[in-house]
């Protein structure tokens, strides 16, 4: 099992929708964000620049209020719902999550813990890398998921 680990990121500029969705409606949200968003970058000669990625203003409740999107090599304008983001720059405590979705609670439970453990305060920011691109074929024991957590 990967070790969190604490580093310092880059600001990146991403391409996203917002919304503030209840936890039973995430998957869909996802589902249709990105042909969403792949569209009207593609539209605008922006390049996908990495992985796609959701950005979450706080920890999940009952809802979660997030961007979901991807990185990019310059601004987005916008196109329907799809606007210009970022991930911020600074000093996160990383993890990489291996296995499926479901299992994504328990990862952040211990990136959690490991961030009070070493005397961090969490900040608001939290944000996961999907590096590995699920399909309807993939074993979910392969997927890897990139979770980031700010920190002060």
């Amino acid at each position: 099992m990967p070790e969190p680990e604490l580093i310092d990121v880059p600001a990146t500029t991403t391409a996203v929708i917002a919304g503030v969705v209840p936890m039973s409606e995430l998957r869909s949200f996802f589902d249709g964000s990105f042909g969403a968003i792949a569209s009207a970058v593609g539209g605008q000669g922006v390049a996908i620049t990495g992985p796609a990625l959701a950005l979450y203003h706080g920890p999940p409740t009952d809802t979660v209020d997030l961007e979901v999107g991807f990185p990019t090599d310059g601004p987005v304008e916008p196109d329907g719902e799809v606007r210009a983001g970022a991930l911020p720059a600074g000093r996160v405590a990383r993890l990489v999550h291996e296995g499926g979705y479901d299992q994504l609670g328990d990862s952040w439970g211990r990136l959690g813990a490991w961030i009070g453990e070493q005397g961090l305060t969490p900040g608001p920011l939290l944000w996961e890398v999907y590096v590995t691109e699920p399909t309807p074929d993939t074993d979910p024991a392969t997927l890897r998921t990139e979770l980031n957590w700010s920190v002060a």
